[in-house]
């Protein structure tokens, strides 16, 4: 078979369309997150840190923000499934430096997003109990705004642990592309950097004591290559050149299985 015909499944791919359909994806992810957590602070809150202050205040602070602390929910929920697209992009721009490297990622990738949707359903709880339903009536009101706190509390340790399959997520997308051809390995290094940072969330203290640190280089190390992706792109013919060498790879394993 000519090399023609064997890059022919890859051409159709459009490597150069993915890269910038992922760094589309990547940067409405960055606008949503950040936009519902500027709503969720006017709120009195955040959608990554503790609680501080006195529930009592919490809870008055979210009375009257009610609607910008909505925004902030839907935001931040609309962020979490823009990047799960981000993971099935990632996962057809890489799959063809290593298949195994790539779901790996994706499987810790979209097992953090699981999380954090999950961690959701904490974070909206005080509108809930502010709610004033009957059955809550047997709590007097500054135990309704200690579970108002305790909710928004326990959003944010299940965010912590969302964070650490993010970080082992953001490890293996640095291998890739530290491996790959077809995008620059200095693109990489802050990204797995970013990635060890997110795992100090497996010990709370630390991670609370390095979060700026931690948050500042997570940051720039994602908005580097989402810049990179929507501007630059990725060399099509080293992507496609990969491709093929997968391609002869597995067909290779296939006839000598079947010859077996």
């Amino acid at each position: 078979m000519s090399a023609q015909g064997i890059a022919a499944p890859y051409a159709e791919v459009g490597p150069r369309t993915v890269a910038r359909m992922t760094g589309v994806v990547y940067l409405l992810f960055f606008v949503t997150a950040i936009v519902g957590e500027v709503f969720l602070q006017q709120a009195g809150v955040s959608g990554i840190h503790a609680a501080s202050g006195d529930a009592a205040t919490i809870a008055r602070s979210l009375t009257a923000h009610s609607v910008a602390f909505r925004l902030g929910f839907a935001f931040g929920l609309v962020s979490v499934a823009l990047y799960v697209a981000v993971t099935a992009l990632f996962y057809r721009l890489f799959a063809p430096v290593s298949r195994s490297a790539v779901l790996m990622a994706a499987f810790f990738s979209l097992t953090g997003m699981a999380v954090q949707a999950v961690a959701s359903v904490f974070q909206i709880a005080p509108l809930v109990i502010q709610a004033g339903s009957p059955y809550l009536s047997v709590f007097s009101a500054p135990q309704t705004q200690a579970l108002e706190l305790l909710f928004l509390n326990l959003n944010a340790q299940a965010l912590g642990v969302g964070l650490v399959f993010d970080g082992l997520f953001l490890l293996l997308i640095g291998y890739l592309i530290f491996r790959s051809t077809f995008l620059p390995r200095m693109l990489g290094a802050p990204l797995a950097l970013a990635g060890l940072g997110w795992l100090t969330y497996l010990w709370p203290p630390l991670a609370a004591s390095l979060a700026p640190y931690i948050q500042v280089l997570g940051f720039a190390a994602e908005v580097a290559l989402m810049l990179w992706l929507l501007i630059m792109g990725v060399n099509a013919q080293r992507w496609a050149a990969l491709g093929c060498a997968g391609w002869r790879h597995r067909r290779v394993r296939r006839l000598n299985a079947l010859a077996v």
